[in-house]
């Protein structure tokens, strides 16, 4: 298959750019469709979503989902953008749901490959021919934040580069990113006054992780923040806001005004600059090995259109961790048998069989975390940063039983020892209005609320006189900066929580970021068993290991993600150069 037939072939799974495709294709709001129905197709968050679409008098007259593998709270979003495509006419403008953002591009996908089929122009545009091998510069496996970052930064500078995602959509787990993005001695930072240092960030990076870290790894990351930082708003995105997660001394996780996601924010960004530079990103292509083919690489790739070779002269490995692979995760930590997982079904663990044959080293596998606040219902991670901005815990006795703001592996075992294993979040109008995030838990029905702390006690079961003493115990801590009860810091208490209405939302912990993973050096060089580099193999991300060492702190995997998948990509092209 040429490139250009299979970018075509790619782009009815691209959620990001879908909408485009068919205006660009058909000009969907002036030409007329015929009746009847047509299917359409496109990957949501959790599997492919298919639809079909009814067309009546040359109009969208409706459409039926027939298949999808999205969470119960992702099926209003389905519907919403159905109407929405009604009410127009076209898949042109739709506006996402709050909440439910993957899914609902991959409703206006979904529509949007149905109104391509209905137009008559499906056949030119969505044809595929025999699979072709394929040759570039760099082959990044893996279209997250890592690969993304990876492939922006090459392209960027000239290199041919070919991105393989097994999956039918960009991002992977950093879809689910929340927190934001730690970065010290930020020019953001300096603009809203606040002072940090990348000593406090090494400091609390290596503290966090239990000194089981690699100190050059961290202090590498550390150390280039800043830098990182000041290019993903050269590309696009708004890390504007700046806040606090557990674990760390000041104020430095950046994401979006508001507080908003930073996962749903920062792929498409990256996804739109990787592709502006002339990165080539090719979906629904699974790499089954790596291995050296003479002076290059040869990546095998499976599709539904065939098997093929992609020979290339340099390899970032940047498929992520292997939080979603139950089996290996008990392989390496067999007291989590069990368990649930925040993480993407992709999330496998696939390329440490492919490493074998280069004997590289793995490091500290056994270290997976898991993330205290996570819906037992449906596996939603609510962020750190609901904490970070004032809400306390409470067990089913109405009482806080741990300070709130500890790291996450001390949350999960608090939480786990309290009745029923889980917990519940809870905080006011005060903290809602804070952080923008909490706008998407809300629109998924995670929420109880009532206008009373008394009222909210009767509805989670609790005794109401329990819960506004300890809510009464801690407003008194947080106005004189001292929680002699739990030892939660002054700066971590930033607001009382007595602004009606009061909320809570049941959590409990769940696998969520395996921190060990393929040996790297500060190069992003991946390093066999005796710790020599080995030459034209890069990782960077989830799949490897060191930076985050027996506990990631929140903030800190996008940061690694982003850092280490542009600095990948510069090693590799300097080993490209002097080839």
């Amino acid at each position: 298959m040429s490139n250009k037939k299979f970018l075509l072939f790619s782009a009815v799974f691209l959620i990001v750019s879908a909408v485009a495709i068919v205006l660009s294709c058909n000009g969907s709001k002036k030409a007329a469709l015929n009746d009847g129905e047509w299917a359409g197709k496109a990957e949501g968050r959790n599997g492919p979503i298919e639809l079909v679409l009814s067309v009546k008098d040359g109009k969208i007259s409706g459409a039926h989902v027939v298949s999808e593998s999205e969470t119960d709270f992702a099926k209003p979003a389905e519907e919403d953008i159905i109407a929405q495509a009604v009410k127009k006419n076209s898949v042109d403008g739709l506006d996402t749901v709050s909440g439910a953002t993957i899914t609902s591009k991959a409703m206006i996908a979904a529509l949007a490959d149905a109104v391509l089929k209905a137009s008559g122009k499906a056949d030119d545009a969505g044809s595929v021919k025999k699979v072709e091998d394929a040759s570039c510069d760099i082959a990044v496996i893996g279209a997250g934040g890592a690969g993304l970052s990876a492939a922006t930064e090459a392209a960027g500078k000239g290199a041919k580069v070919i991105v393989l995602e097994k999956m039918g959509i960009a991002g992977g787990n950093t879809n689910s990113a929340t927190g934001g993005l730690n970065a010290s001695e930020t020019s953001v930072q300096k603009a809203l006054g606040i002072e940090d240092s990348n000593e406090q960030y090494y400091q609390d990076t290596m503290k966090g992780g239990y000194n089981l870290n690699d100190p050059e790894l961290v202090r590498n990351m550390v150390e280039k923040s800043a830098e990182t930082v000041d290019w993903l708003i050269s590309l696009g995105a708004d890390l504007s806001d700046v806040g606090k997660m557990a674990g760390s001394t000041n104020k430095r996780t950046h994401r979006p005004q508001g507080g908003a996601a930073i996962g749903v924010h920062l792929v498409p960004v990256l996804q739109t600059a990787a592709e502006k530079t002339g990165a080539e990103i090719r979906f629904n292509s699974k790499v089954t090995d790596v291995a050296r083919d003479g002076s290059q690489f040869a990546v095998s790739v499976s599709t539904e259109a065939g098997d093929y070779t992609v020979h290339a002269k340099a390899v970032i490995i940047a498929t992520g961790g292997f939080g979603a692979n139950s089996d290996m995760v008990v392989k390496y930590k067999p007291d989590l048998v069990g368990f649930g997982t925040t993480n993407h079904k992709g999330a496998t663990g696939d390329a440490f069989a492919w490493v074998e044959k280069f004997n590289a080293a793995l490091v500290q596998m056994d270290q997976i975390q898991t993330h205290p606040t996570v819906v037992p219902s449906n596996g939603v991670m609510i962020t750190e940063a609901v904490r970070g901005n004032g809400a306390i815990m409470v067990n089913r006795e109405g009482k806080r039983f741990n300070n709130e703001m500890a790291t996450r592996d001390v949350m999960s075992a608090a939480i786990l020892n309290q009745t029923g294993k889980t917990s519940y979040l809870l905080f006011d109008q005060g903290v809602r209005d804070s952080l923008k995030a909490i706008e998407g838990y809300a629109s998924q029905g995670l929420l109880t609320q009532s206008d009373t702390l008394a009222g909210l006690a009767e509805k989670l079961g609790m005794p109401a006189d329990a819960l506004e003493a300890t809510v009464a115990s801690y407003n008194k801590f947080q106005a004189s900066g001292n929680d002699t009860e739990f030892g939660r810091a002054a700066g971590d208490m930033p607001r009382a929580i007595a602004t009606a209405p009061y909320y809570a939302i049941e959590v409990g912990p769940a696998i969520h970021h395996t921190m060990g993973g393929i040996k790297i050096n500060t190069n992003a060089e991946i390093l066999d068993t005796s710790d020599k580099v080995i030459p034209g193999l890069y990782a960077a991300g989830e799949v490897t290991g060191g930076v985050h060492g027996g506990n990631r702190l929140g903030g800190n995997a996008v940061a690694d993600i982003t850092i280490y998948g542009k600095i990948a990509a510069d090693s590799a092209l300097e080993y490209i150069k002097g080839r």
